[in-house]
């Protein structure tokens, strides 16, 4: 293997031997793109160097045995490495070959030494930053220093830190080292081919400063920015420019001020700017991918210093080609944003009637979405939604992009009711059979009864399916699950739960009519039939049974999934507990924390999932205090109803006002705990599918077509067909399935956007925060009340225990994380709206909640003490830790 390569003889395929940032330079070099003569030091050099230092081996193990956590000891042992590295001598022949691809290039020119690891610019994780760049170098002792200091800036604190960070061995990191001739440049800076802060996909961001680069990428240096959309310049901010980093007279760099003429003057001309917009869009093609560039102007003259992915960016759903189209998040209304197997966005798009096509969802980063644009492009929708009051995150959103210049200029003008009123046919398809049930209930039937009446009737079904899954097997019973309609299943709950909406709506209209009153949060408290909060009544019912036996909560706080219930039946009061787990289990047991995909562990397969909610609940809880606080709720609530219709009587015409009244709000209260049947309909089946799919599964693994029977939630339900039909071989699936290993690792670092448009533009939830005072986090005002207390930041389930009184802070909260709402305070969530999990059930709780609050889990800490105002919408950091 040679220690030096020119640019000439590398290519993109030459990552291992020069790493990415090597590779690239040649790539481009090589494409014919202004890339500036030089060689690499090839990655066999640094072999030969850190394999003659003897302590390397055992300071390498050392390191891959640290967590991310441990600065100390990953500061000392770094510090040895580099210092074993800067020590070592440079054999002949590697010295030899790097001063003659130097005398080659011109030794009377300066020189960037440049660090290009194995383990940087690659598709899956951009390393940018993390070794050292020489600028400058002048002759041959500082050529030489300046390589070794490359290969020893492999083991800088950062450089080690992110490694561990990010799960790469650092025995398999290695580093190459770029010579290049170097340009003294008048203008300088970094172009993206895709915004970076948007996302927008055509649009060029260019940032400029006079002097050398390096001042930018290190924060140093203020940068004017241009940005070029479709060959318009679109943006063009002049920044104040007082420093720029020059070269300094017998090598290396200085920070310089600027003139005073040159301070505020732009530092690219326009002709210049499309010029570099046009050689980025170059870069891009040849990649075929959006690119962070690093460029330079040295005279009339474009310089490219470096290309590399953008791993920022957000992928694009695939959709209608060509076509401008909106995307909407359906990850946030279920309140589930992580990434999701394939299986489990296949499974879950199932789940809706193929032949209707407003329900049909489309996927992108593993995260599903809805391509809202077919009711959005229409007038009257847009008009809505702008005048709209609601506090709801998908609509502050949508208005942002009905107001977004790509929706004015992209967005049809014609054809669109033609889409629409095809959607709309779909829906009424849908949802004509609700409807009627929905009048029925309004007026003719008792409330109270609907809820039992829409359950027993999904469990018939269930049983059905059930039965009908057991008789089939292989391809069958999965083309079963493909084509399984459940809404025939969900229509009496949906019927019930539009009732209670519109009958909430009702009331607060003739509350203010009759009475100039608001609505009474009282109302809201402690429902009938809400299956979600009676999972979180019956969680402290497994508190309460287990609070007898010390035995049984010594063992709870040790106890592994594996050995769970063999473990519980050897301790005295286990068999108690057991008996009430199981029947928790019987109702609930296929629910889980990111439920909504099939592939996520369900609480009967994990029992210590639900650990830390029944500890909290013994430590938070006096013995049946959730059961008296759930009547207490009922009683302030019949209360607050017999007052309000007190207050109606006293009124004109108020004995027939009341008598409405009291209909309206029978019905409310007995229908809109039903919200939450939908949702448990869904799981229910899904629990069904996910045990016929891992049955399949672990059949494949025995046949040893698959490995592990985890390795079908890499496939989609026509891919397990195919396979369980031999018309997949095991070659092409294995690749399949690494392949997608792979593309999960870059995926579950992405924040999916709440709105993404086909351009690549996405919006968030513009939160206005008028009441909220100076530095206060702001969001959607979603249970009314103030509440102080200590912040708990619980970013996982499984992770979390809360103390009661203590403000539960989450990235979001499904049903699976109703048993904390016991001991909470107040709500905040990064996620939701007025409708959403958290926002209803912390109204049935009566604590205030605020959601959609920007980064929460990141800006607040445990320990902070805070107010959470639940009518206002923020939250006021009082105190910065726990006193």
């Amino acid at each position: 293997m040679k220690d030096v390569l020119p640019f000439e003889e590398i290519d993109r395929q030459s990552l291992p031997l020069v790493g990415g940032k090597g590779a690239n330079l040649g790539e481009m070099y090589r494409a014919g793109l202004p890339v500036p003569p030089g060689f690499c030091v090839t990655t066999a050099a640094y072999r030969r160097i850190t394999d003659e230092l003897q302590e390397m081996e055992g300071w390498l193990d050392e390191l891959n045995r640290l967590k991310p956590d441990q600065l100390d000891e990953i500061r000392a042992l770094a510090q040895k490495i580099r210092g074993g590295i800067l020590s070592a001598a440079l054999p002949a022949p590697i010295r030899e070959a790097i001063l003659k691809a130097w005398t080659r290039l011109g030794a009377d020119h300066s020189f960037a030494v440049r660090s290009s690891a194995t383990a940087e610019d690659l598709p899956a994780a951009s390393f940018a930053g993390q070794q050292e760049t020489y600028l400058n170098v002048q002759g041959e002792e500082q050529l030489l220093e300046a390589v070794k200091k490359c290969w020893a800036s492999l083991f800088t604190d950062r450089a080690v830190t992110y490694r561990i960070k990010n799960g790469f061995d650092h025995r398999a990191a290695s580093m190459a080292v770029v010579v290049q001739r170097m340009v003294f440049p008048d203008v300088s800076g970094i172009l993206f081919t895709a915004d970076p802060v948007t996302g927008h996909r055509r649009t060029v961001s260019i940032e400029a400063g006079f002097g050398l680069g390096e001042g930018m990428v290190s924060g140093r240096v203020t940068a004017d920015l241009y940005k070029v959309r479709d060959d318009e310049i679109v943006l063009k901010q002049i920044a104040k420019k007082e420093k720029g980093i020059f070269p300094a007279a017998g090598g290396g760099t200085e920070v310089r001020d600027l003139p005073s003429e040159l301070r505020q003057k732009q530092a690219l001309p326009d002709p210049k700017i499309y010029e570099l917009a046009a050689l980025g869009r170059r870069i891009e093609k040849h990649y075929g991918s959006e690119q962070d560039v690093e460029w330079c102007l040295e005279g009339n003259a474009f310089y490219i210093l470096q290309s590399r992915p953008v791993t920022s960016l957000y992928p694009v759903p695939s959709g209608k080609k060509g076509e401008y189209r909106v995307y909407l998040s359906v990850g946030h209304s279920q309140m589930m944003t992580d990434y999701m197997k394939p299986l489990g966005i296949s499974v879950f798009r199932s789940l809706a009637p193929e032949d209707i096509t407003m329900f049909r969802l489309t996927e992108a980063g593993g995260r599903p979405f809805w391509d809202c644009s077919s009711l959005l492009f229409l007038k009257p929708v847009q008009r809505r939604i702008l005048k709209s009051t609601i506090a709801d995150d998908n609509l502050l959103a949508l208005k942002k992009v009905v107001q977004s210049e790509d929706f004015r200029r992209l967005a049809p003008k014609r054809g669109v009711w033609r889409e629409a009123l095809a959607t709309l046919k779909d829906i009424l398809s849908i949802y004509r059979k609700a409807i009627l049930r929905l009048i029925r209930v309004w007026y003719w039937e008792e409330p109270e009864r609907a809820a039992k009446r829409a359950l027993t009737a999904f469990e018939q079904e269930l049983d059905r399916v059930q039965k009908e899954l057991l008789a089939r097997c292989g391809a069958e019973r999965i083309r079963l699950i493909r084509r399984h309609n459940i809404f025939d299943a969900m229509i009496d709950p949906i019927a019930l739960t539009y009732a209670g909406f519109i009958a909430r709506w009702i009331i607060k209209r003739k509350m203010k009519k009759w009475l100039g009153e608001e609505w009474d949060p009282s109302l809201d408290k402690s429902p009938p039939g809400n299956i979600t909060g009676e999972m979180g009544l019956v969680i402290g019912d497994l508190a309460d049974a287990a609070r007898p036996y010390p035995e049984v909560v010594r063992y709870l706080e040790r106890a592994e999934d594996r050995t769970f219930y063999e473990g519980l039946g050897e301790v005295e009061g286990g068999g108690a507990f057991r008996e009430k787990l199981d029947a928790f289990m019987e109702k609930f047991g296929m629910r889980a924390p990111g439920e909504i995909d099939v592939t996520r562990v369900r609480y009967r397969e994990a029992p210590t999932m639900l650990v830390p909610s029944i500890l909290s609940h013994l430590k938070s809880n006096a013995p049946g205090e959730h059961r008296e606080k759930f009547k207490r709720g009922e009683k302030q609530a019949q209360e607050a109803i017999r007052s309000l219709l007190q207050r109606v009587k006293a009124t004109r015409g108020g004995t027939r006002k009341a008598k409405q009244l009291a209909r309206l709000i029978a019905l409310y209260r007995n229908t809109v705990g039903i919200r939450e049947l939908p949702k448990y309909i869904i799981i229910r089946y899904l629990g069904l599918y996910r045990e016929t799919l891992l049955q399949e599964a672990k059949a494949l693994v025995v046949k040893g077509v698959l490995n592990q029977t985890e390795d079908v939630y890499y496939l989609t339900l026509e891919e397990l067909i195919s396979l369980l039909e031999n018309r997949l071989d095991r070659e092409e699936v294995q690749g399949r399935i690494r392949s997608r290993r792979a593309e999960e690792a870059v995926y579950r670092k992405l924040e999916p956007p709440l709105v993404i448009t086909s351009e690549g533009e996405t919006f968030s939830a513009d939160i206005g925060g008028d009441q909220a005072p100076p530095g206060a986090l702001t969001g959607i005002p979603a249970s009314p009340g103030v509440a102080e207390g200590y912040v708990k930041v619980v970013r996982r389930l499984e992770e979390g225990r809360l103390n009661k009184g203590e403000i539960l802070v989450a990235p979001y909260t499904d049903p699976g994380w109703t048993p904390l709402f016991h001991s909470a305070k107040a709500l905040v969530t990064e996620v939701g709206g007025m409708m959403t999990h958290g926002s209803v059930v912390a109204r049935e709780y009566g604590i205030p909640a605020v959601v959609s609050v920007r980064d929460a889990t990141r800006k607040l800490r445990d320990g902070q003490y805070v107010r959470v105002d639940g009518t206002g919408g923020y939250v006021e950091i009082l105190e910065d830790e726990k006193k």
